[in-house]
């Protein structure tokens, strides 16, 4: 399969929700989560093979550990985690209800402390907040959110990116490299909110999952919105990509240049007739891009 755009399909094993892929920056493969599938899922690219691990309960992002372990951030907490024995260790209890909220999307900064957002599963008040891990300690940064998406830092690390996909809202906000301190927080790029009975076809989806390439631009997944977006550094629309399947989740950049986009979709909740119409749903989409990625930073 591939469309106007060059789209490909480069998982064709679907997960149910499929989230926060990661290309490791040592491996040269791909980390992704299928949250209410409870696995962390693991693609080389070469060879084909994919392998996962299983839990108990939700695995929602991650990041790379310079030691070889990752960092999980799971509905119980965020734990340190080694694919070679399968063992892991809490490092942090979080500080919300299990029953009604969990992580979400996570990412370490170019320093090595590890932002995680979460989400407010009953969507209303919006008790979601944006969390930063350091020093043994998870501090929350940005409140009031429904669910906490979208995190990226800009080329020179002095911006950070975030979204509420509820809110159909990008922000952003002045980084401190040295203390992650956040200021000036503004609205990044937002949309209208799909209104009772609205059709998919005149709606433009919402922002889920996104990744920064070398030019300073955000690309963003805009979930029931069957495209990914390429936003400027001012938050104009430059570039969209039209795909197969009407719900990304978020790209990550990968291969050994930093020039594929990989995409993760969802599945979960779709009605019949349209997983029938997009029977890659649930897959991990590719597309071949000029500018390349940001790597992946390591969680310290």
């Amino acid at each position: 399969m591939a469309g106007a755009d060059a789209v490909r399909v480069a998982v064709a094993a679907a997960a149910l929700l499929g989230e926060s892929p990661v290309w490791h920056p040592r491996e040269q493969l791909l980390y992704y989560a299928d949250i209410p599938g409870h696995k962390l899922q693991r693609f080389d690219p070469k060879s084909g093979e994919l392998t996962h691990w299983a839990f108990d309960t939700d695995v929602a992002s991650f990041a790379p550990m310079l030691d070889g372990r990752l960092l999980l951030a799971m509905r119980d907490g965020l734990w340190h985690f080694d694919p070679l024995t399968g063992e892991r260790a809490l490092v942090a209890a979080p500080d919300y209800d299990p029953s009604t909220e969990r992580f979400n999307d996570g990412k370490a900064d170019p320093q090595g402390r590890f932002w995680v957002g979460t989400i407010y599963e009953p969507r209303d008040p919006p008790r979601a907040s944006l969390q930063c891990f350091a020093n043994g300690t998870l501090t929350r940064k940005v409140e009031g959110l429904t669910v906490s998406n979208g995190l990226a830092w800009s080329p020179s690390g002095r911006t950070i990116h975030w979204s509420d996909t509820q809110a159909h809202t990008i922000y952003a906000a002045d980084f401190d490299p040295q203390t992650g301190a956040l200021s000036r927080q503004r609205v990044f790029a937002s949309w209208p909110v799909k209104q009772p009975g609205q059709s998919l076809a005149t709606y433009g989806g919402r922002p889920d999952g996104a990744a920064m390439d070398a030019e300073g631009c955000y690309w963003a997944a805009m979930f029931e919105g069957q495209r990914l977006i390429r936003l400027s550094p001012d938050g104009e629309i430059v570039r969209e990509v039209k795909l197969p399947v009407r719900c990304p989740t978020m790209p990550c950049f990968g291969g050994s240049d930093l020039k594929t986009l990989y995409i993760t979709t969802s599945r979960q909740n779709r009605p019949p007739a349209e997983l029938i119409e997009q029977p890659y749903a649930g897959c991990v989409l590719a597309l071949e891009v000029d500018v390349p990625g940001l790597p992946a930073n390591f969680a310290l």
